[in-house]
């Protein structure tokens, strides 16, 4: 007769040779790079086999008097990339030039990009709909405002839609406060 502790230390064995067996499962990762070095890296970790995703818009750009439609990376100093990621993976990514880091708290607790976001991401340039980086802002953040006629102004944004939302300036010592709405374009995080 068996002692119940060795076949449950039999059991959980198994379980981890199978877990060590099974491949892991892909996903996107956010590689952060030096400023502009979006495209070095993007090179270098394609030309060692993984699947990145390097996303780019276009922006007029004036050099030399004259203006010129140029490309630059959707999101400065990061691209994607999708793999199995383990530990072997990991550290052939990192020897890429120009990458600080691959987000997250260490090789096996890397930070994942829902599938849905690089979907919708690549939705939007498959559409190839007219794309501006804007700032990411939450309800409930303090923000300045840039432009306009309220230039310089500092609230809380408290409604964000895609085009509009609502600010809400404070005099403390009053207890007082105001809302307006205004153009999020010409808002950034204070």
């Amino acid at each position: 007769m068996r002692a119940r502790g060795e076949g449950e230390r039999s059991g959980d064995q198994a379980e981890a040779q199978r877990e060590a067996q099974e491949p892991p499962l892909e996903h996107w990762y956010a590689l952060y790079t030096r400023s502009h070095c979006e495209q070095l890296v993007y090179s270098q970790v394609v030309g060692k086999g993984f699947h990145a995703f390097l996303p780019k818009i276009e922006v007029w750009s004036r050099r030399a008097g004259q203006q010129h439609l140029v490309s630059i990376p959707m999101f400065s100093n990061y691209l994607f990339l999708r793999h199995a990621m383990d530990k072997v993976s990991y550290l052939e990514v990192r020897q890429a030039r120009g990458l600080v880091r691959i987000l997250g708290e260490r090789w096996d607790r890397l930070g994942v990009v829902p599938d849905a976001d690089i979907g919708a991401i690549q939705k939007v340039l498959q559409a190839r709909l007219p794309v501006l980086p804007h700032p990411y802002l939450k309800e409930g953040q303090r923000v300045r405002i840039m432009s306009g006629p309220l230039a310089g102004a500092e609230g809380i944004l408290m409604r964000h839609r895609l085009e509009k939302g609502i600010v809400i300036l404070s005099v403390d010592l009053l207890q007082r406060s105001i809302a307006v709405e205004i153009d999020c374009s010409m808002v950034v995080a204070a």
